[in-house]
């Protein structure tokens, strides 16, 4: 059996004998056309299982109401709340959404971006990929269409970007160590040039000089790739110091969770003995034994946040540049591994 191939506007118009535009207007339900003509039209589409070409109609009416979407990486857990927030949003508010993945990669994320130029999108949401060292290619594409950055952000591109306190919410955690008397408070980070870990790291830091804690090099541990792994990696670290600490501060639940389970290994009383806490509330946060205390990141606010102001600012369009940072508030959600009776 031969393929068909999807039917055209123009030959639809053909077909019925009436201009191209009316019968674009029919099958948009426009005032203008009358119901018979509308009837007509929709019959005669739907017998052909005509579906509208976006990119054409797009051209005419410079509008395809297709956000792009690029993550550093789809299927981490707090991307994921990010992502059912932004498909939510847009599609109440009538866009459609393509999502891209970065891989972490600088090279790829400039691909991607010039993809969704080349997709005719509306305006793109993106998350910077870890370590970008150029915004070049970013800056030109501010100046062409809308974009709203969230999560991991630049404050070198011009744009409006959607954000939590890294750095109030880690002092948070920090600060609820040493309200049930930790004294020596480790923290596991990622390696220089990361937005998110230097500004939690700033948190941890500020934390400790307001209540006159010591800082000690030897419990601040840096880890490329912030996972589960790593996170049992740097605690086995931190058990094997002469003087070990009496609380762990991971800026990953993965991390922590990896913390967890090191600590059990060895069978290391939490939080007696050694206090855990993470950042991002993961689903896994609850699963470990001990349960997880950590930072409550609203990834499904910050995405329809992020929509938010995009389609505010495609629809609603100003000849100068917006400049902004919307905050979202975070909780600090405290289980067992630091909840002291």
């Amino acid at each position: 059996m031969q393929k068909k191939r999807n039917i055209t506007l123009k030959e639809l118009a053909k077909a019925l004998e009436l201009s191209i535009s009316t019968v674009s207007r029919a099958l948009n339900n426009h005032p203008d056309i009358s119901e018979p003509t509308k009837e007509k039209v929709q019959k005669l589409a739907e017998k052909h299982n005509y579906v509208p070409n976006l990119f054409a109609s797009g051209f005419r009416s410079h509008r395809t109401h297709i956000l792009g979407v690029i993550v550093p990486n789809i299927s981490h857990y707090f991307t994921s709340t990010i992502l059912k927030g932004i498909l939510e949003k847009a599609e109440n508010s009538g866009y459609r959404v393509i999502i891209s993945e970065s891989k972490n990669d600088e090279k790829k994320q400039s691909e991607m971006l010039q993809t969704m130029m080349q997709f005719g999108v509306d305006g793109i949401l993106m998350a910077l990929s870890r370590r970008t060292k150029s915004i070049d290619d970013i800056l030109k594409i501010v100046n062409r269409i809308p974009l709203v950055m969230f999560d991991k952000v630049s404050g070198k591109i011009p744009c409006t970007q959607v954000v939590i306190n890294e750095e109030e919410a880690a002092y948070n955690a920090i600060e609820h160590l040493i309200n049930i008397g930790k004294r020596r408070i480790a923290i596991i980070k990622e390696t220089e040039g990361s937005f998110n870990s230097e500004k939690r790291f700033e948190g941890y830091l500020r934390a400790l000089r307001e209540h006159d804690l010591p800082i000690d090099e030897k419990i601040i541990l840096s880890t490329e790739d912030i996972s589960l792994s790593k996170g049992r990696m740097m605690a086995n670290v931190l058990l094997s110091l002469k003087k070990r600490p009496d609380a762990i501060f991971a800026i990953t639940d993965s991390a922590a969770i990896g913390v967890i389970k090191a600590l059990n290994k060895f069978k290391v009383n939490i939080p007696d003995e050694i206090a855990v806490v993470g950042f991002s509330n993961s689903v896994n946060s609850t699963i470990i034994s001990p349960s997880l205390s950590t930072v409550d990141q609203p990834g499904h606010q910050i995405g329809r946040t992020a929509v938010k102001y995009l389609i505010e600012e495609i629809e609603n369009p100003k000849e100068d540049l917006v400049t902004r940072t919307i905050e979202i508030k975070t909780n600090l959600i405290v289980r067992d591994s630091s909840f002291k009776v």
